[in-house]
């Protein structure tokens, strides 16, 4: 929907020290009544290829996915969406890591609930886990990486490490790799296996 893509650049706008005003008025036009804050791309498309492949159009049912560009933002973003703000509903998906981030920026705008979804280290992780290794390597040979997936993988430091860790790490070494392959790895998924903390965040909403 054009409108919540909108209503994204209008609400980052604001959150780089930008008018409120476009923000407001798009929320009121898309009829947002939902906001799913999530550290990057990567994960914005992971959320969205899950949705996709479960019949479910988020933007029409007033959900918007937005990736603030890193974690550490969420309590800007929270506080302009949240209570304080336009008064919407607050959902996430993070990593362990930014747990406390999340926890720190719910208490702060003033949620109701301090709804929010935590992945062990990362959703790549989770969605490798889910996978399997096997089934991984096989996606990413058929995207056509093999060769740089090996490449990667001959390096003396990546010897050592879990497999599930190594190809964790590969799929960061390239900028866009992440997101391309968090639709990838989520459009293989059983239905029935999607990792815990995206699966509910998507019943979620």
């Amino acid at each position: 929907m054009a409108d919540m893509e909108a209503f994204r650049q209008a609400v980052t706008a604001w959150a780089a020290g930008g008018p409120g005003e476009p923000a407001r008025e798009l929320a009121v036009q898309s009829a947002v009544r939902t906001v799913v804050l999530l550290e990057g791309p990567s994960d914005a498309a992971a959320v969205g290829a899950l949705a996709a492949d479960r019949g479910r159009d988020l933007a029409g049912e007033g959900v918007c996915v937005l990736p603030m560009g890193g974690a550490m933002s969420v309590g800007r973003f929270a506080r302009l969406l949240g209570s304080p703000g336009l008064g919407l509903r607050l959902t996430g998906l993070c990593d362990e890591a930014e747990r406390r981030y999340y926890s720190r920026a719910w208490e702060q705008a003033g949620a109701a609930r301090r709804e929010f979804f935590v992945c062990a280290a990362d959703l790549e992780d989770e969605l490798i886990r889910a996978l399997g290794v096997a089934r991984v390597e096989a996606l990413i040979e058929a995207e056509g990486d093999l060769r740089a997936l090996r490449t990667f993988l001959g390096q003396p430091a990546q010897r050592d490490r879990p497999a599930q860790q190594r190809l964790r790490r590969f799929l960061g070494t390239k900028k866009g790799r992440k997101i391309h392959y968090g639709r990838v790895l989520v459009q293989a998924l059983d239905r029935e296996h999607a990792p815990a903390p995206l699966d509910a965040l998507l019943g979620s909403l």
